[in-house]
């Protein structure tokens, strides 16, 4: 699995953090720090921080097993 996130778009309401704290982190009142190639195994806490960013800065792309964009 690959996210992304568009820094430009995320406004630090660090709704997501809370759940996936594995893979998103705040640091500071509003700077984002995230692993942009979590393990398979954190896919539904991503999915569910995606789903709640309120300005959709979170990307979630699938990587088959070769580390190629499904």
């Amino acid at each position: 699995m690959r996210i992304a996130v568009d820094l430009n778009r995320c406004q630090g309401y660090a709704q997501c953090v809370p759940l996936a704290p594995e893979v998103l982190q705040l640091h500071g009142e509003e700077a984002l720090m995230y692993d942009p190639n979590p393990d398979d195994s954190l896919r539904q806490q991503v999915l569910r921080a995606a789903a709640s960013c309120p300005v959709q800065a979170i990307i979630v792309d699938r990587l088959d097993e070769n580390g190629v964009k499904a």
